[in-house]
């Protein structure tokens, strides 16, 4: 028994010194947001003296934020539902349409995982331009689309190559079509991926700063994390303001997380199996 415990605090205390490590920044950044700019200056590490919420109003009225959010929230619903419904059709037929090509396709889209958004991003700044679609919804939702559909394509072909081949030939003697096949039978067996994956690619569009800025130099156009980004030079200042700002633009992401955090687990592994 004692080596079973001994082993047990040796998992548990590194996993409990990660979870602290990983809840103090939102901790103290909500603890600053309670303060006063008076308070801030004297002590920016001890805890306020009483809960006040004049920070997020400031930076609500402000900033803009509700512009910021509305922004965001139309670019990452439309490359959410782009990133599901071409990925979802290239895992199909990646995984259960065997054609010429396909395997060198599926490599291309591995290999598509290790290019940095920064090598081409020259090139897409440029295409965009010339098409008319910098500082436009389309133009990041395609931007997004671009920089996750690998990710995308990856995770849905590692899923449905778990699905027996005999389904879709079974669908095919009853007459389906491929496009029947894939919206009978494929669409509705891959809900747990394509919710997975949509989770994780929301999380990765609301997140993101260097794409949204590049594609959105407005000020009209800015999503909510770039507005965040932008008013720390605003409220350099005034810092409580800008924690505020901060956990607004934390809160969707924070209950997106709570809610689906099995779904975003069992995504992380979806791609574990060999396609």
């Amino acid at each position: 028994m004692q080596p079973l415990r001994a082993g047990r605090w040796l998992v548990a205390v590194p996993m409990a010194a990660l979870a602290i490590a990983t809840v103090y920044p939102l901790v103290f950044t909500a603890n600053v947001a309670m303060k006063t700019r008076h308070e801030y200056v004297l002590d920016r590490f001890s805890p306020a003296e009483a809960l006040r919420w004049d920070a997020f109003a400031t930076a609500w009225d402000s900033a803009d934020m509700d512009r910021y959010l509305v922004n965001s929230l139309i670019v990452v619903t439309g490359s959410v539902a782009l990133l599901a419904l071409i990925g979802s059709m290239a895992g199909f037929a990646l995984s259960q349409l065997r054609f010429r090509g396909s395997r060198a396709l599926f490599l291309g889209c591995l290999a598509a995982l290790f290019i940095p958004f920064q090598v081409i991003m020259v090139p897409l700044a440029r295409t965009m331009a010339q098409t008319g679609l910098i500082d436009t919804y389309p133009g990041l939702i395609l931007a997004y689309v671009a920089q996750f559909l690998p990710f995308t394509v990856f995770l849905m072909t590692s899923y449905y190559s778990g699905i027996p081949a005999e389904i879709v030939d079974a669908a095919r003697i009853d007459g389906n079509s491929v496009y029947g096949v894939y919206g009978r039978i494929m669409l509705p067996l891959g809900r747990p991926a394509l919710l997975s994956v949509g989770i994780l690619n929301a999380l990765f569009c609301w997140n993101d700063v260097l794409i949204a800025l590049l594609m959105m130099p407005s000020a009209e156009h800015r999503t909510l994390m770039v507005g965040v980004t932008s008013l720390r030079g605003q409220y350099a200042a005034d810092i409580p303001t800008f924690a505020g700002a901060v956990l607004i633009a934390a809160v969707p992401v924070l209950a997106l997380y709570l809610v689906f955090q099995r779904q975003i687990a069992s995504g992380v592994t979806a791609g574990s199996t060999k396609g």
